[in-house]
């Protein structure tokens, strides 16, 4: 029921699908995954969530030593941040050796925005490892998932696992979920006018840049986050703004304001995001410029993006005490 890397033909990069009914089902597709690694010498890394992430534990016993185990609900709260601060961390430590990794990034709890995010993300790896020796096993609770992550999972992998063994998905089409998701964002909820609060044209001089800190630190306080988050935030919204200075035609448009247990920092200007894998790469040793979405992506817990030629929009979302 696991993936061989004889699977991958022509290109090393093996992703399958694990589609698993119930525990017996998911060690059945996973142990075995990893101990064939472990044989063979690879390296051996597992993000799941936290439950999951126990029952591989226990029944690994003590070949869990000899893997990388992650709890993907921390390491993968914002699915942006997956593949450069979990899968490329991992396996751009063994650039010589055959890498596997079991990625679990979707479960029944992710909320709607969290689900597009991670969507996007399944079908983002494919093309961050086009080329590489890696094997990224993503496990599916079938019993738990509707049918959209299902069917998802089909076109973002283009080899399927279940209880009666491999094929090629029908469906493959990563394309679809990459350009289908990037859908303009919802507007904001109703709230008291206090709370949302915008700067429109904020460049990147030294008052507007202020302008633009002063209202992340005052919206950041009033959402009850602690000291090292609302410095986060300011420097989260310096990042945001930067992009737009550089990319966006010199400025844009800043609005923060609170919803559903996130404080959102938003920037909306006129650049045409054209790389798909922007800020979901690991900057290359000695690189200054080029980083802001890749430290956005790793201090928040959630970003979404809706970008074309008409303008681009980035929501960077913070989760507030007691979420």
């Amino acid at each position: 029921m696991s993936p061989t890397t004889e699977t991958a033909g022509t290109d090393p990069f093996v992703h399958p699908a694990l589609f698993y009914r119930g525990q017996d089902d998911y060690l059945a597709g996973t142990v075995p995954f990893i101990r064939q690694g472990l044989d063979r010498g690879e390296p051996v890394a597992v993000s799941v969530p936290g439950p999951n992430l126990e029952l591989l534990r226990t029944a690994l016993g003590q070949d869990a030593e000899r893997v990388r185990l992650l709890d993907m609900t921390e390491e993968g709260r914002n699915p942006g941040r997956i593949i450069p601060g979990v899968l490329r961390a991992f396996a751009d430590a063994y650039p010589d050796r055959h890498v596997r990794i079991i990625g679990e990034p979707i479960w029944a709890e992710r909320s709607e925005l969290e689900y597009l995010a991670c969507a996007q993300h399944e079908a983002l790896i494919n093309l961050a490892f086009t080329g590489r020796e890696v094997t990224i096993l993503c496990p599916y609770d079938v019993t738990r998932l509707d049918a959209r992550a299902l069917t998802d999972a089909e076109a973002t992998h283009p080899l399927l696992i279940d209880s009666t063994g491999e094929r090629a998905s029908s469906g493959y089409d990563p394309g679809r979920i990459i350009d289908g998701y990037n859908t303009p964002l919802p507007d904001p909820a109703p709230i008291e006018p206090s709370r949302h609060t915008t700067l429109d044209a904020v460049t990147g001089d030294t008052v507007s840049l202020a302008q633009a800190r002063a209202m992340a630190r005052d919206q950041a306080r009033r959402a009850g986050l602690t000291d090292e988050r609302v410095e986060d935030v300011e420097l989260v919204v310096a990042e945001l703004v930067a992009n737009s200075v550089d990319h966006g035609g010199g400025q844009g448009r800043l609005a923060i304001w609170p919803e559903d247990g996130l404080l959102v920092c938003e920037v909306h200007d006129a650049g045409h995001l054209t790389d798909p894998l922007a800020g979901r790469q690991p900057a290359p040793p000695g690189q200054i410029r080029g980083r802001g979405l890749l430290l956005i992506n790793h201090l928040c817990d959630l970003v979404r993006v809706h970008t074309g030629p008409h303008g681009t929009t980035v929501r960077a979302c913070f989760a507030t005490p007691g979420h």
